[in-house]
């Protein structure tokens, strides 16, 4: 995801308990098998820095806590190779997910292979592999996420982020070079595989519509799950399309799918100055789904349900940790503030609740 600068088992069986009371307690509603019910939280260490509060019902907690109690199970964290802040830098990204282990849940770790932002308009090479031949640049992509996977020892990994255009670019361009984009996904799999035969690995896509081909190209890949980016206002706002386009990739490509990216306002207005990319109704699903906190769970619980029934491997909502952090006024603080899962003054919303897959 990188917008914000630019302007994520057959649906649950019912196991019906018999006792002499007729009591229908004991029904039993999970998923059969693990599913991810995960948050981007790669803010949040940039965040905490600044002392800002968080509350659950009133009362004051972490917000890794905070999430985790209401089902969260998988934190996904963004990885820049050398960014101009700490924010996204391997030794901050590797300090967060050792809390994020420590709270008994996974690391899903998105590798942008840039020093900043990357996605289908932005694929750019780090400064420090610029100018590289093709073999010394595969060379150092295989050390460089061989490093991260010792380091840092992710439960999920994405090689590349929104990777529609290609990576690394211009050497692996998807359209220009597609053996050569082929080859830099190819070397860093095997670098996960070499490091950690567990580790399950993604290739992510943003949008779902069109993706077919992109995943057809990919398909004798060594590869785990296709992760798809979804936000009605980008990638349309027909769920049912939604619903089947997955169903149909797990079939045709014989792996399961998750929504790496998600997210839905709670509300039109904004808490600073800084231009939000949810700011009008013609973004919206409506009349279902309206920016309120109710609309915002019912747009997740929709999003889960699609998971559930189409027994794929979850979602992932982006930004819930992304509140506006600076100072009200500020013309550079969050553009997503009103799609975050805590409210203006800092409050979980309704659907953190969504988060729970049971």
């Amino acid at each position: 995801m990188r917008y914000i600068f630019l302007f994520l088992p057959i649906y649950i069986a019912l196991f019906s308990g018999c006792s002499d009371s007729n009591d229908n307690s004991d029904l039993i509603e999970e998923p059969k098998e693990h599913m991810i019910s995960g948050a981007d939280l790669s803010f949040l260490p940039q965040i905490e820095d600044l002392g800002l509060q968080f509350y659950d019902n009133g009362v004051e907690s972490d917000m890794l806590s905070i999430l985790k109690q209401h089902g969260l199970n998988t934190v996904r964290i963004r990885l820049w190779h050398t960014p101009e802040n700490p924010n996204s830098s391997l030794q901050t990204v590797k300090e967060f997910a050792r809390r994020v282990k420590d709270q008994d849940m996974d690391v899903w770790l998105c590798v942008h292979y840039s020093d900043t932002w990357a996605d289908p308009g932005h694929q750019v090479t780090p400064e420090a592999w610029t100018g590289l031949d093709f073999n010394t640049l595969k060379d150092s992509l295989y050390n460089y996420t061989e490093k991260i996977m010792r380091e840092i020892q992710p439960d999920y990994i994405q090689i590349g982020n929104e990777v529609n255009p290609g990576f690394l670019l211009p050497q692996g361009d998807r359209f220009e070079h597609p053996d050569q984009f082929e080859e830099l996904l190819n070397t860093g799999i095997q670098a996960v595989r070499n490091q950690d035969e567990e580790c399950k690995i993604m290739i992510h896509y943003a949008g779902y519509s069109d993706a077919y081909s992109f995943y057809n190209e990919v398909d004798h890949l060594d590869y785990d799950m296709i992760a798809l980016s979804y936000y009605p206002q980008w990638h349309g706002k027909n769920l049912t399309d939604l619903q089947s386009k997955i169903n149909n990739y797990q079939i045709q490509f014989s792996r399961k799918v998750i929504i790496a990216e998600t997210a839905y306002p709670f509300t039109l207005k904004w808490n600073d100055h800084t231009t939000n990319i949810i700011g009008e109704a013609s973004q919206l699903i409506l009349p279902d789904y309206p920016a309120t906190p109710e609309g915002q769970k019912q747009f997740l619980d929709k999003i889960k349900d699609i998971c559930i029934e189409t027994n794929n491997m979850g979602f992932c909502y982006w930004g819930a940790e992304y509140v506006a952090f600076q100072e009200p006024g500020t013309l550079h603080g969050s553009s997503w503030e009103n799609q975050a899962l805590f409210d203006f003054n800092n409050e979980a919303l309704p659907a953190v609740e969504s988060l729970n897959l049971k």
